[in-house]
């Protein structure tokens, strides 16, 4: 059994609390999952749980974990840096559980995970892997470690479909519990039986959690109904409460004035009754105001970000030719390796592609080839997300200030009012772009998509850093874009909902897909 008792979390720069009081029993084949917007403080929980070091840096913690023996195992959203400069094998090798491993074990861990026996020996810097390799790495390298709990941030990130499905086939099957953290919402529907949910409302300035003990989409059906039967009691009895207020406004009115018009004469006999009617009708005001104290309040919840993407601006002629890739041969940056050949991809007007393929396979350094050629044409606005953020966004430079190209007071005001919609706090529009979360440099990086009059996305996994609670908006938000998309992607709903045709590649080039059994 794992425990974790009474923890708070403080952010330190702006004091701002994200966590208050929470404590946790996971318990032997527990699966549960962490899930909330972001910048909510989950990542943060999972390294304080791991590590409390991991987080002393900016958080103020308090709490208390109780292991009982238990051996941890963890996944961090972002592979350290001073990991990414290792190569493969110097990854493996510092561990003593790798050179515990038998032969059978390795070629066993290799097969289940989708990489050669070799992989284990490349003498390739990790940050040259794939998302998906980096992500196989790490997770191969946790489990020689033999742990009892597992804690995993983001582990569907970057990784192929096949991937996804063994990696829900090792939650399903893990003899211990398992804490996790998903943006993948078909991950989360085929593993979780706990829900942990993280809000922050009353524009961040409340945070609060539930605990569920059901399956997710059980979870999120329950709570919207709850919500909508709690508003409805509550928008009744304000109705009813309304109703009554003004009736006995009436009253007093009528009191009122019979006693500001009656005679001298009837002044001691129906003043008197006047006078008793109107200190009951006071009296029955103080009753009602002590009972509505106890009225049902409407409910508060976190709402998902909402904004749109592109305007009439952004169409795209039916018959307009958008790309007509034509490659002999798709080989890897450094051009030591040959990924692919014959590959041919052909968009034409506000159609919705998507690429996918074993991870390694070419699809990010395909799209890079893409985005070369469409970033140059001068008859379309195209514009390119990035697997790796940090390609595009200065990590020193404020969201605000990232955002700003033109210095105009009017300006910075509007990207404020932008920033506000996606759950932005003032103070976070003012920390360094490094000091946000995966989602939220995201968010920065479709704030930019949104402002750029683009009628051509090149998006690398869109969806990967965003909750399942606004994981539907975005699908909404690509769907409806009036021009083109061109992604890679392994979200499964992401496919289904939004892409007009899905690509494979292979060693032989792109194959359309048509499998619907793709996306379960």
């Amino acid at each position: 059994m794992f425990q974790i008792k009474h923890v708070t979390l403080i952010h330190k720069k702006d004091l701002r609390t994200i966590l208050e009081d929470f404590s946790l029993v996971l318990n032997k084949g527990d699966r549960a999952v962490l899930i909330g917007e972001e910048g909510n403080g989950k990542s943060t929980l999972m390294k304080w749980i791991f590590d409390p070091e991991l987080v002393e840096d900016y958080i103020e913690a308090s709490g208390e974990r109780v292991m009982s023996g238990e051996k941890l195992g963890y996944l961090p959203q972002e592979l350290p840096a001073e990991d990414k400069k290792k190569t493969v094998y110097a990854y493996f090798s510092e561990r003593e559980a790798f050179s515990e491993q038998t032969p059978r074990e390795l070629s066993g861990l290799a097969k289940d995970f989708g990489v050669e026996r070799e992989f284990f020996y490349r003498e390739q810097e990790i940050e040259t892997l794939s998302g998906g390799e980096r992500v196989k790495a790490q997770m191969m390298r946790i489990l020689m470690e033999k742990p009892t709990i597992l804690l995993l941030d983001e582990p569907s990130n970057d990784i192929d479909i096949e991937t996804l499905k063994l990696t829900e086939r090792l939650i399903n099957g893990w003899e211990g519990a398992v804490l996790f953290i998903s943006h993948d919402e078909t991950l989360i529907e085929h593993t979780a039986d706990r829900v942990i949910h993280f809000e922050q409302i009353r524009r961040k300035t409340k945070c609060r959690h539930t605990v569920a003990n059901m399956p997710y989409r059980q979870y999120v059906e329950e709570r919207l109904n709850a919500f909508e039967k709690q508003e409805q009691l509550a928008l009744g009895e304000r109705r009813e409460k309304k109703i009554r207020d003004e009736k006995i406004r009436k009253m007093e009115q009528s009191v009122g004035a019979k006693l500001d018009n009656i005679s001298h004469a009837d002044r001691d006999s129906i003043g008197r009754l006047l006078k008793k009617k109107m200190k009951n009708v006071k009296a029955m005001e103080r009753r009602f105001e002590r009972e509505d104290a106890e009225m049902t309040e409407l409910p508060e919840q976190e709402e998902a970000i909402f904004f749109k993407l592109g305007d009439k601006n952004s169409e795209i002629p039916a018959g307009k030719w958008v790309l007509q890739l034509e490659e002999a041969e798709l080989d890897t940056a450094d051009g030591s390796r040959e990924l692919a050949r014959n590959v041919e991809l052909k968009v034409r007007g506000s159609e919705k592609i998507a690429i996918i393929g074993n991870n390694g396979c070419g699809k990010s350094t395909l799209l890079t080839r893409i985005a070369e050629e469409l970033l140059n044409r001068d008859d379309l606005r195209a514009e390119y997300m990035p697997q790796d953020y940090e390609k595009l966004l200065d990590m020193d430079e404020t969201p605000v200030d990232y955002l700003d190209h033109s210095g105009d007071k009017e300006e910075r005001t509007r990207i404020r009012t932008y920033l506000g919609s996606l759950k932005y706090t003032a103070d976070e529009m003012e920390h360094p772009i490094r000091e946000l979360s995966g989602g939220q440099k995201a968010k920065v990086l479709l704030l930019k998509l949104s402002m750029s009059g683009a009628n051509v996305l090149i998006l690398d996994e869109p969806t990967r850093n965003f909750s399942p609670l606004s994981g539907p908006v975005i699908r909404r938000m690509l769907k409806e874009f009036p021009g083109a998309v061109i992604s890679v992607s392994h979200d499964r709903k992401y496919l289904s909902e939004v892409c007009d045709r899905i690509c494979r590649l292979t060693p032989d080039g792109l194959q359309v897909i048509e499998d619907e059994a793709l996306c379960s």
